[in-house]
């Protein structure tokens, strides 16, 4: 996450946390000093037991909204500098005139900046990939995950 020319008031380190398909996950914490970087990967896995049809499937991620917020452990209780909000159809598999390069990779994004973050708004830069596959239940009934 680069930021250029803020310096945070508050020193308290700072994570990244995710939710997406109904699940949170977040980050490990890093010195509140832009450009921020998280070397990690943060897995969601989800199976939909009633989806048959694909086309049922983008319906699904359509309504769904991946969140992702900038957070710093200012005492004491968090506290949100940058939001992003999507639906996880277009976070997941975004636009591809959009995009430079393969699928998902090397993405740039603005966070929108909540009132108590002065400067301008952070960028966050990632990648996504995603796998779908079809497998069958014991029913003999297959699914998408």
């Amino acid at each position: 996450i680069t930021c250029p020319g803020v310096l945070l008031k508050d020193k308290e380190e700072l994570y990244l946390s995710v939710s997406v398909l109904g699940q949170y996950k977040k980050t490990q914490c890093v010195p509140a000093a832009f450009p921020l970087i998280f070397q990690e990967k943060l897995v969601f896995e989800k199976a939909f037991a009633d989806i048959v049809d694909p086309g049922d499937l983008v319906e699904l991620l359509e309504l769904d909204t991946a969140v992702l917020e900038l957070v710093q452990l200012v005492s004491p209780v968090r506290k949100i500098l940058a939001t992003y909000e999507e639906n996880t159809r277009d976070f997941l598999f975004p636009d591809p005139k959009l995009t430079c390069g393969h699928h998902g990779l090397d993405r740039e994004i603005l966070m929108k900046r909540s009132s108590s973050f002065t400067g301008i708004a952070p960028k966050l830069r990632f990648s996504t990939s995603s796998l779908i596959t079809e497998s069958l239940l014991s029913s003999g009934r297959s699914h998408i995950q």
